[in-house]
């Protein structure tokens, strides 16, 4: 499948929304625990402070098939960006991270960043191994981090130079 990388624009929440909600409800792949309703959507991936932008994925339908945001977080120097990747669960469109990281990482470049964060759940087995194959490596861990319901899961904070990039 042939996949087209856009900004995202605030025309796109509602889809991206609901992709997010469907990977929240699934469970095990997001640190997202909770729905959001579109207008928090916005805030947190859109249009709040710490945004620096979302780039969205499109088959050739035009569909959109996942997203990447980049974010600031106040835990991490300013010349680092947060990542979070989410890729639609059905249908199931593979390739759509492989296809947003570049174009993101570019993006950052040009604005001035040095280095992405991606801070991953233990049991989220394919986004750690998403983010190892597209070159992250894991800088810190935070181990026993609790789930609203009690379970206890490692996180690992994993780092991606832009310099890297030639």
């Amino acid at each position: 499948m042939s996949i087209k990388v856009r900004l995202a624009s605030e025309e796109d929440a509602e889809e991206l929304c609901v992709i997010l909600n469907e990977i929240i409800e699934i469970g095990g792949t997001t640190a997202m625990e909770e729905s959001l309703d579109v207008d928090l959507f916005k805030y947190y991936f859109l249009t709040g402070d710490h945004c620096i932008c979302c780039h969205v994925s499109e088959g050739r339908d035009e569909s959109i098939t996942g997203f990447q945001v980049l974010g600031r977080h106040p835990e991490l120097p300013k010349d680092w960006a947060d990542i979070g990747t989410f890729a639609r669960v059905h249908p199931r469109v593979y390739g759509v991270g492989k296809a947003l990281f570049p174009i993101s990482c570019a993006y950052l470049i040009r604005k001035g960043f040095s280095t992405i964060n991606a801070t991953i759940r233990a049991d989220n087995t394919s986004g750690l191994q998403y983010y190892e194959k597209v070159g992250f490596a894991t800088y810190k861990t935070a181990k026993a981090v609790p789930l609203k319901d009690g379970t206890l899961v490692d996180r690992f904070s994993k780092s991606y130079e832009l310099n890297s990039i030639k």
